[in-house]
């Protein structure tokens, strides 16, 4: 019996891998093309001059990234690039990040894709070092891609949201990330039908073990589900190497999904137990 449940589980995984990988390599895609284009021999190819600035990036970020954002069914409603502090000679905090018509934060009521405003002076009230924010201090320290979320991001959406951010390097050092936002209402929308598969409670959670989508109703977003041996289920995910499958005592089954570092916590369905 158990590996029939193992089997469902898995399958349900590989289902929320699914939708969730494809943002993933869009990312690293967007790395390649900017670490390729601006460094070494081949800097100032995307901006026509050898050394960027932020009035020659920001419509080269729009261009990467705005058809995907405007893309009807696109999952994220922001994307773009934030720049390492002092890599643009003439900004010393950069965020050239864009918004999705879909993404009403800010918006004065126009549906189109906009630049996010952003406070670039460290001398405003209103300013935020975004050095010390997850979705950048992580990869800065682990040169990795990181899945950020879900949060309450008051930068860019002010609502539930996933954040997927990699390193940019250039001539060895790196000069940001480029990344996208997901609203979590849109990821539930699509994974919800996905965990009602399973049979009894299915919930998704990040490698930390916060809640991204859950069948219980009684698990809300973005807290954390807190189980007996949850935590040590999930600490590979921190990590390089793949997860694997594990029971917890409680009966619970741990399924990572894919490459996402996210996993699906499934509870077994009254009829099997």
């Amino acid at each position: 019996m158990s590996t029939t449940i193992d089997l469902a589980a898995e399958h349900i995984a590989k289902q929320i891998a699914s939708t969730i990988e494809p943002v993933l390599a869009m990312v690293d895609g967007w790395r390649g093309v900017l670490e390729t284009e601006l460094s070494g021999p081949y800097a100032g190819a995307l901006t026509g001059s050898p050394e960027a600035d932020a009035e020659t990036l920001d419509p080269v970020i729009k261009a990467l990234v705005g058809g995907e954002l405007e893309r009807d069914g696109a999952l994220i409603t922001g994307a773009g690039f934030v720049a390492a502090p002092g890599y643009l000679p003439d900004a010393q905090w950069h965020l050239a990040w864009w918004l999705s018509s879909a993404n009403t934060f800010g918006s004065t009521g126009s549906a189109a894709l906009r630049r996010l405003d952003a406070v670039s002076d460290p001398d405003s009230d209103q300013f935020r070092d975004y050095t010390t924010l997850e979705w950048w201090r992580v990869p800065a320290r682990t040169g990795r891609r990181h899945l950020t979320g879900p949060y309450v991001d008051y930068l860019c959406t002010d609502d539930y949201t996933v954040t997927i951010t990699t390193p940019v390097v250039a001539d060895g050092a790196m000069i940001g990330v480029v990344g996208a936002d997901a609203y979590v209402a849109r990821l539930e929308r699509e994974l919800l039908p996905v965990l009602r598969e399973w049979g009894g409670n299915g919930t998704l959670v990040n490698a930390s073990g916060r809640i991204v989508a859950s069948t219980d109703s009684r698990r809300a977003t973005g807290a954390l589900l807190r189980i007996d041996g949850l935590a040590a289920a999930l600490a590979p995910l921190h990590e390089e190497h793949s997860a694997q499958p594990a029971w917890l005592d409680g009966g619970e089954l741990v399924v990572p999904c894919g490459d996402t570092t996210l996993a699906l916590v499934a509870e077994a369905p009254a009829a099997v137990e």
